[in-house]
């Protein structure tokens, strides 16, 4: 596997004005050949202006947060990550990575989730370059290999968690966004390792049941929830009656029997679950008549 190996270039300011000043020398020196009549001289300063010309290719600039690869030949010498301008061996082919964060969102992926439930799902992935020799050389086209292996993370990410959580801590793609993301981190990471590449973040954009069953699932979480709510009221319910007994005997309000206190609990149950208001009814007699 290609590993990034650091270069370092020759300044390019002071390689450019010595370029200059021996392309000026060697321009006045093929006049004066010319003049002159000497032809050695006029061919060896035609010679010299060539390589000065060829040299002048060897300058290339760094922007910030950028690598420029240096090939020789096909074979891979070094990356150059200072910014500025710089010099090296012309014959060089200088191509230039960028190292800045980069980000994407997928599309919206139609999956099954771990309970064969068909959801769609979509991520942003933030990403940058770390290796510059891995990102050029160990695959064809780094920025869409980045594209199909993020989305094969997301997808396999949401078989592996249920769209929602059934039992108590289960991990679910709706109910834990933060377990979510940093799984689908740790997923696009490790497939875009060899690419030399780094995953700054991902998180899920687009989370939804599929169209063909989202109105079944709206009916489901609606029913959950009321089943949730009504729970809660039962418990608290229980607790106020409770709590109003024993407030009742404790300061001998009046005495109850087994039948009245049995009595008492089943209004007070109706009055505080009941989900519409409750018509009192005055009873001017005995509950045992």
């Amino acid at each position: 596997m290609f590993r990034e190996i650091p270069r370092k270039a020759t300044n390019g300011l002071g390689m450019l004005i010595t370029l200059m000043v021996l392309s000026a020398v060697a321009v006045e020196r093929l006049v004066s050949a010319i003049r002159s009549e000497a032809p050695a001289l006029i061919i060896v300063m035609i010679v010299v202006l060539a390589v000065l010309v060829t040299a002048f290719a060897g300058l290339f600039t760094v922007n910030p947060n950028e690598g420029k690869v240096l090939i020789l030949f096909g074979k891979y010498v070094g990356t150059v990550r200072d910014q500025g301008l710089w010099w090296a061996n012309p014959f060089y082919t200088k191509k230039g990575v960028s190292l800045r964060v980069r980000n994407f969102e997928t599309a919206k992926l139609k999956v099954n989730d771990s309970h064969s439930n068909p959801i769609e799902i979509g991520a942003i992935i933030v990403w940058k370059v770390v290796d510059t020799a891995e990102a050029l050389f160990e695959v064809d086209d780094y920025a869409a290999y980045v594209q199909m292996q993020s989305e094969s993370a997301v997808r396999s990410l949401a078989q592996t968690f249920p769209y929602d959580s059934h039992k108590e801590g289960e991990v679910a793609l709706s109910t834990h966004p933060a377990e979510i993301a940093h799984g689908l981190q740790l997923a696009t990471s490790d497939r875009l390792q060899k690419a030399g590449v780094e995953v700054v973040e991902a998180r899920i954009s687009h989370l939804a049941y599929a169209p063909e069953i989202a109105s079944a699932m709206l009916r489901r979480q609606q029913a959950a929830a009321v089943i949730a709510a009504r729970t809660r009221i039962v418990e608290g319910a229980v607790g106020m009656v409770e709590n109003a007994l024993a407030m009742i005997a404790d300061r001998s309000v009046v005495q109850l029997d087994d039948e009245r206190k049995a009595a008492m609990v089943s209004n007070l149950l109706v009055v505080l679950c009941s989900d519409r208001d409750v018509t009192p009814v005055v009873n001017t007699g005995s509950i045992y008549h």
